[in-house]
């Protein structure tokens, strides 16, 4: 018998599918690395076009439509064509939307000519993020269940933490690159982010175009998961629809609150290092300036993190420092998803969500009291603390629906929705009293997602992700 080791990426019938899982894992990658220059573009436009917190907002807005909007025909496209078709469609819608940086980029500059208004260009940029996201949908939509189902069953939960740790790496140099090219200055300390702000995407969707076409020419089972409540056999009794399965629709809205959360986090995470954190030594900015001088190649991604304040007498972290320090708070969002795969084998699943549910909680709510350096720490232990949910909650939602899990997928990907509403909400307290305040908003998000898997095996009439259930009742 296969150790359980090598049991993580063979099938049932003996097929090895670690490869097809490695390419499948590039796509959590990409995704990643878009969502991250996502998650710092909100204080450009703030700046750029004199937008509030909330009104900046409509950037998650947009990129939440779109999986809002191409959830569903994703999953018609994998359940009818199978998992490379839907890869395939999704790379090429997200090519689409890089390329169309470049013509909003162009409607950027007839605004500073005077020719069109500010809301043209930023309706532009918005387009291109919500098609970027419309083909992100296709691809979690297929990508994350098909990572349960390369392997055995015992650890669906272990790969789609695994594969979506690649979500994480993408998450930091996403930041990374925003913070180089959306708030660039040129010698005169002139902004010029607006002008380059189509390179990173437009470099995407080269490299997306290249990437469809190895998944074009790759040859991918497509494998079923197991029906545990028989649902596609015709057995009298059992329940047909997957909304009458709790397990799976409280899936859907855990899936809702949760991103709503983690957008809101990842999207006023500038706006809060910014405004938040206590003044340092002036110390601090003449150091920090004269390490980045002797840096070399690194001298222009270094400068700038701090500016003095308060007549020189102390510093405060800039808007380029607050998207560097993004992706160290990505950092711990990785290493939760690394050390998440590995408790998820220990541990049952639900219970791991449950308890860094409640752990968020507790977090949020102590950024919420205003604490100065600790909360400052809690706000980035907060990332730890989310890195295993999005993944978890999705395997949890899907278990034992059969061939129906590739609709149920659809549904709970449509969920990712409320990463374009509470974030307003969010954004509206922040403009209200301060950015401290609005994490009250992700506090009760948190909430829900732990009693949803606290609750787990009581919805689901299994023990455990890998138990089967009892359908009797359900």
């Amino acid at each position: 018998m296969s150790q359980p080791r090598e049991r993580m990426f063979v099938t049932e019938d003996g097929r090895n599918v670690a490869l097809i899982f490695a390419l499948v894992s590039s796509l959590f990658l990409l995704w990643g690395f878009l969502n991250g220059m996502i998650d710092v573009m909100d204080k450009h436009f703030q700046n750029e076009l004199g937008l509030t917190k909330a009104q900046s907002a409509w950037v998650q807005f947009a990129h939440y439509l779109g999986y809002f909007l191409m959830a569903v025909p994703a999953g018609w496209l994998a359940s009818k064509h199978g998992y490379k078709a839907g890869i395939v469609a999704g790379l090429l819608m997200v090519a689409i939307g890089g390329f169309w940086f470049l013509p909003a980029t162009e409607v950027h500059f007839l605004v500073k000519e005077g020719k069109v208004g500010p809301n043209i260009a930023f309706a532009a940029f918005l387009l291109g993020v919500c098609t970027i996201a419309g083909g992100l949908t296709f691809l979690e939509t297929v990508a994350n269940p098909y990572t349960t189902v390369l392997g055995h069953p015992q650890f669906a939960a272990t790969r789609i933490n695994l594969a979506q740790s690649m979500n994480g790496f993408g998450w930091i140099f996403g930041p990374m690159v925003g913070s180089v090219y959306f708030y660039s200055k040129d010698a005169a300390g002139r902004n010029t982010g607006s002008e380059t702000l189509y390179i990173p995407y437009v470099t995407s969707a080269i490299g997306v175009l290249v990437l469809a076409l190895i998944f074009y020419l790759t040859k991918m089972p497509d494998i079923k998961t197991a029906d545990e409540y028989h649902m596609d056999n015709g057995t009298p009794g059992a329940p047909h629809s997957i909304w009458s399965h709790p397990h799976f629709s409280l899936a859907v809205l855990a899936q809702f609150l949760y991103v709503a959360a983690q957008a809101g986090i990842f999207s006023f995470f500038i706006n809060y290092m910014v405004e938040e954190p206590p003044s340092m030594p002036a110390s601090w900015h003449a150091g920090m300036e004269s390490f980045a001088a002797h840096a070399g190649i690194l001298s222009d991604w270094l400068r700038g993190w701090l500016e003095p304040v308060d007549g020189g007498a102390a510093c405060r972290i800039t808007e380029k420092g607050a998207a560097n320090l993004a992706s160290v708070a990505f950092l711990f969002f990785l290493t939760g998803r690394f050390s998440g795969a590995a408790i998820l084998r220990r541990f049952a699943a639900h219970r791991v969500l449950g308890t860094y549910g409640a752990m968020n909680v507790l977090a949020t709510l102590l950024v919420f009291f205003k604490l100065g350096w600790f909360s400052v720490a809690c706000l980035f232990l907060s990332y730890f603390f989310m890195s295993i949910m999005f993944p978890t909650i999705f395997a949890l939602g899907i278990h034992g629906l059969g061939a129906r899990a590739k609709k149920a997928s659809s549904f709970i990907v449509m969920a990712i929705m409320g990463g374009a509403l509470l974030p307003k909400l969010m954004g509206f307290i922040a403009d209200l009293s301060n950015m401290s305040r609005g994490f009250i908003v992700p506090m009760f998000c948190f909430a829900f997602v732990a009693w949803y898997g606290f609750q787990w095996p009581r919805f689901s009439k299994a023990e455990s992700l890998t138990a089967a259930p009892s359908v009797r009742g359900h």
